[in-house]
C-alpha cells in the first residue's frame, strides 16, 4: 500500500492495536484515541500517537489530529446516547479529503437469537439486548454517512474475539473460568489475528457499503472449548455448571441469550480469506506456542 496511508483508530482496544501493529510494519503512520491520557505511555514506545476521547467531548483540534488521515475504524461502542463518533465527529470525518477507508467494528450479537440455527450478513436483525439494539442503530448510522456524504463505510461483525493475553486459557489459569451447561447453545468466535487479515484485505479492495461477518468455521459449545482449552494446559476443568446456577454477571448472561452459528463465506469469497485459525482449537494451540517461545 502507499507509504503514507495513516489509520486512525477511535479507541485503541485490543484488536485495533493489533491491526496498528501489523500496518505499523508496513510503514503506516498510526495514531488513534484513548479515555485517558494515563495509557499514552507504552503506544508512544510504539510510534502510535494518541489523543484523548472519552465519547462525552469532542477532540480537542480535530482537524490537525484527523489530518492526513487515509483510513479510519471505530472501535468505540455505542452508548446510550448513541455512538460518540457520529455524535462528535461525523463531520469531520466526512471533510477528511483523502480518505479511503473506514470501518466499523459491529457485533454478530446484532443478528440475536436463532435456537442454533446459521445466520449470514443477509439475516434480518433481531437483538435481544440493549447493547446490540444499539449497535444495530450505530450501523444504520454509519451506513447513512455513506450513503449522504460518500464515507467509505464498511460494518464488520465480530464474533466473540480471542487472541493471545485473551482467551479462556488466560481465565482457567485466572482461576474465573466457569464452564457453564445449557444444553443447545453455541457460540461463533475469531482468533484476533484473523480479524486483522480480514481488516487489511478489505482496506485493500474497498468496497463501501460492505458488511462482513468475522467469525471462523467451528461454532461450538462453550462448555466444550473451556474443556479443550483446560485439557491443552494439562489443569482439571472446571465443574459444568447448570445455567441457572452459574451466577454469571448480567454482561455474561446477555451472551448466553443467543445461539446461533454465524456464516463466513463473504469474507471468503468477496475478500480471499483464507483463515489462519480455523478453529478455537488450532487458535489456542497457536497460542500456547507463542507463549512458550
Amino acid at each position: 500500500m502507499h507509504p503514507r496511508s495513516r489509520l486512525f483508530c477511535f479507541g485503541m482496544g485490543y484488536t485495533a492495536r493489533t491491526l496498528a501493529r501489523a500496518l505499523s510494519a508496513e510503514d503506516w503512520q498510526i495514531a488513534g484515541t484513548s479515555r485517558s491520557a494515563g495509557s499514552q505511555g507504552s503506544f508512544s514506545e510504539e510510534g502510535i500517537a494518541l489523543a484523548v476521547f472519552d465519547g462525552t467531548a469532542p477532540l480537542v483540534d480535530a482537524g490537525p489530529t484527523l489530518a492526513g488521515t487515509t483510513h479510519v475504524l471505530i472501535s468505540i461502542p455505542p452508548g446510550a446516547a448513541g455512538d460518540p463518533v457520529l455524535a462528535h465527529h461525523a463531520a469531520d470525518i466526512a471533510a477528511l479529503d483523502g480518505l479511503r477507508w473506514a470501518g466499523y467494528l459491529s457485533t454478530t450479537g446484532v443478528y440475536g437469537d436463532h435456537g442454533g440455527a446459521w445466520v449470514d450478513e443477509t439475516t434480518a436483525l433481531a437483538p435481544t439486548s440493549e447493547r446490540s439494539r444499539r449497535r444495530v442503530v450505530a450501523e444504520q448510522d454509519w451506513l447513512a454517512l455513506w450513503r449522504e456524504r460518500g464515507v467509505p463505510v464498511h460494518i464488520f461483525r465480530l464474533a466473540g474475539i480471542y487472541g493471545p493475553g485473551r482467551s479462556v486459557l488466560d481465565s482457567l489459569r485466572a482461576g474465573t473460568a466457569k464452564r457453564i451447561d445449557k444444553p443447545g447453545q453455541v457460540f461463533s468466535r475469531i482468533h484476533v489475528d484473523d480479524i486483522v487479515q480480514a481488516l487489511q484485505a478489505s482496506m485493500a479492495q474497498p468496497d463501501p457499503g460492505a458488511v462482513y461477518n468475522l467469525c471462523d468455521d467451528d461454532p461450538a459449545p462453550p462448555a466444550d472449548v473451556v474443556e479443550f482449552a483446560a485439557e491443552l494446559l494439562e489443569v482439571e476443568p472446571p465443574p459444568l455448571l447448570p445455567f441457572a446456577e452459574a451466577q454469571l454477571s448480567p454482561m455474561a448472561e446477555s451472551f448466553y441469550r443467543d445461539s446461533k452459528r454465524v456464516r463466513n463465506e463473504r469474507i471468503k469469497a468477496e475478500l480471499g480469506i483464507r483463515l489462519k485459525y480455523p478453529d478455537y482449537k488450532s487458535g489456542f494451540r497457536a497460542i500456547l506456542a507463542i507463549e512458550s517461545g
